[in-house]
């Protein structure tokens, strides 16, 4: 059978590398390749596991994806932001405080960054299930590619790597996927996500942050490299280090959910976006993302009864009475809350702030 004909998108053009000497983070490498043998899942497992626990990211390379599907991905990626009105963005925009969901448009100005200075990002976001709700008549003819892409992001990145986090806490390898299917109700979803740059008033004032620390609420985030420098990342040591672009690689965090589940001993990872450097400067920023979140009913407690990992390393069992809660009530209520609530400076120093929701201290970088 001949093979169909894909519809055509206009090209993405992504801006040229940075050429200063930053000061990278070193990120381990998972190549899934390895994991079709017991040898290589063995290595891999210790990878993950040691990253999780102490940085929180890594790259992934071999995932599936050529450099030439990859390129597609972003071209798509930006239709949302310059084939589609002013009012159509409108009509599809987001109730996000509302509903405490992403699904639709985040136009620009919407979060508070700081000192007065809201936002200059723009994103658009479709569940995984792409039948939920209307879409631009611009990305209509590209819908099935897109079911393709968070299908290969869900099943071929985010499952792989939740069995190995799984195999490096002792638990059966299915353990944490059987808390991520498809067809549950949840809201992992794809985000196609573009920064415009900024006027020099508004650097200034938020000393050039674009977007303040903080953890992801899911699970397993998925970001597609991309060579505009400006995703910074804390690490152990409590410095800000870049992130370098790795041709065709991901680059894998974890969020707040996994952190709940193993108590603490995979770390949701503290990241923040600033300014790129000089050589980037005046370039927008586009990105490919996948969030993976579990089911909207999973309770994010420890599983320490399951795990001889959480029980050797001390992690405790919550108590009746200390405070749990469901993947859809926290992430309805940090997607709420982000930006748009008053946060409190923690102690003395002003450089984390802090909010508690749904009982559970959240906090913020500058």
């Amino acid at each position: 059978m001949p093979s169909r004909v894909l519809p055509y998108v206009e090209p993405y053009t992504p801006a040229p590398e940075a050429t200063e000497d930053l000061d990278y983070a070193v990120l381990p490498v998972i190549d899934l390749a390895q994991a079709g043998t017991p040898e290589g899942r063995a290595q891999l497992t210790k990878l993950a596991t040691d990253a999780m626990a102490h940085q929180g990211f890594l790259y992934v390379i071999n995932h599936g994806y050529t450099s030439a599907q990859t390129k597609r991905m972003f071209d798509i990626a930006h239709i949302p932001f310059t084939q589609v009105s002013l009012e159509e963005k409108k009509e599809l925009v987001s109730d996000i405080k509302a509903t405490g969901s992403y699904q639709g448009y985040k136009l620009p100005q919407y979060w508070h960054i700081d000192a007065g200075v809201h936002d200059r990002v723009e994103h658009y976001n479709l569940n995984h299930d792409i039948t939920k709700r209307q879409h631009p008549n611009a990305i209509q003819p590209f819908l099935p590619e897109i079911d393709a892409f968070a299908r290969h992001c869900y099943f071929n990145v985010v499952h792989p790597i939740l069995r190995l986090l799984a195999r490096g806490l002792d638990l059966p390898e299915e353990r944490l996927v059987e808390l991520h299917n498809w067809d549950a109700q949840g809201e992992s979803y794809v985000r196609f996500m573009k920064y415009y740059p900024r006027p020099e008033e508004d650097e200034i004032k938020t000393k050039n942050v674009w977007m303040k620390g903080h953890t992801d609420i899911g699970s397993v985030t998925v970001l597609w490299s991309q060579p505009v420098a400006a995703l910074q990342i804390l690490s152990p040591e409590g410095k800000w280090q870049w992130v370098k672009h790795v041709n065709n690689a991901i680059v894998v965090n974890i969020g707040d959910a996994l952190e709940f589940l193993t108590g603490g001993f995979y770390k949701a990872t503290i990241h923040r976006v600033v300014q790129p450097p000089p050589s980037q400067q005046g370039y927008p920023r586009l990105s490919l993302f996948f969030f993976g979140l579990p089911d909207d009913d999973v309770l994010l407690k420890p599983l320490v009864d399951e795990s001889p990992v959480l029980q050797r390393v001390g992690v405790r069992k919550r108590s009746d009475d200390q405070q749990t809660t469901t993947m859809e009530a926290w992430r309805k209520t940090r997607t709420s809350a982000y930006g748009k609530s008053e946060l409190k400076p923690e102690g003395a120093s002003s450089a984390v702030e802090v909010q508690t929701l749904n009982g559970i201290v959240v906090k913020h970088y500058n």
